[in-house]
């Protein structure tokens, strides 16, 4: 390693360990469900508390906060943000400071600003997403939010494309040529997973699927490798019956990340159809 960058290093080491401190400073017992004691003295949390909460060493945790050059894992510094309460922010700081991706799927992106927010608004009936190249959705319109499924229904950590079309029946039986549809994003999912083999968010998410999958399991031993293409879709919808769109990608940076998925119609019936959905999302909030 560079002198250069062992310094840089070192740097983030010495920031990591005063983040946690101060953070573990400013959590009372109180609030991770631990008594407060007649003798304590320390502010906030003691260092063998988070170590216990966390399910790691009380040695090893003081030398993370002592700034030694050890080596942390994704499932250590994961348990550690929720025993630290980080909010999101605070816990992409925390990953960033390590040096390491955070493994959980996105709920948040930098690229969903209230511009974008504001863009999918304005394309209602269009149903339309903001999907990250792992096809985790991580905003949508009220349309498309009743598309395929109720989204609003399912936690974050569901809302992946992969996993709902291959687990998840209600949107299954959405999409009417399943098995293509499948098969292709299969296809897809491996031709961009190869720019992210080492990352744990896409090693986490290939483990799910072939796990809970044996339909994903039998499409990802063929090796089909294809790319992104705009391409005709057929929904049944259980509200308002058959959809036919024209799905197109726009990509909202310079590379294959975040993208926002429009479905336009492809017919005047798919058109109406689409806007008494809309209706029915628009009723819903009110």
């Amino acid at each position: 390693m560079t002198t250069m960058a062992q310094g840089a290093t070192d740097i983030r080491r010495h920031e990591l360990a005063a983040f946690l401190r101060h953070r573990r400073e400013h959590i009372t017992p109180e609030q991770v469900g631990l008594p407060r004691g007649r003798r304590r003295r320390t502010p906030g949390l003691r260092r063998e508390e988070i170590a216990h909460l966390s399910a790691v060493g009380v040695t090893w945790y003081t030398w993370l906060e002592q700034a030694r050059d050890i080596q942390v894992s994704v499932q250590v510094l994961d348990a550690l943000a929720r025993t630290l309460l980080l909010d999101p922010s605070e816990r992409a700081h925390l990953f960033q400071l390590a040096g390491a991706v955070d493994p959980t799927p996105a709920t948040t992106c930098r690229t969903v600003t209230p511009a974008v927010r504001q863009v999918l608004e304005q394309l209602e009936p269009l149903p339309a997403c903001v999907q990250n190249s792992r096809y985790d959705i991580l905003a949508y319109n009220r349309t498309y939010g009743l598309l395929l499924c109720d989204l609003d229904a399912l936690p974050p950590e569901d809302r992946n494309c992969m996993v709902l079309s291959f687990t998840h029946e209600p949107w299954r039986a959405s999409i009417v040529h399943l098995e293509e549809t499948q098969r292709l994003m299969a296809a897809r999912f491996r031709a961009t997973m190869a720019g992210h083999l080492a990352e744990p968010a896409w090693k986490m998410l290939l483990k799910r699927l072939r796990t809970e999958s044996p339909e994903f399991r039998e499409i990802w031993e063929r090796h089909e490798v294809v790319a992104h293409r705009t391409k005709r879709k057929e929904f049944l919808n259980r509200y308002v019956g058959r959809i036919t769109v024209e799905h197109t990608d726009m990509w909202l940076g310079p590379e294959a990340g975040p993208r926002m998925v429009t479905y336009a119609p492809a017919d005047e019936e798919s058109k109406e159809r689409l806007e008494r959905l809309q209706e029915m999302a628009l009723s819903r909030v009110g």
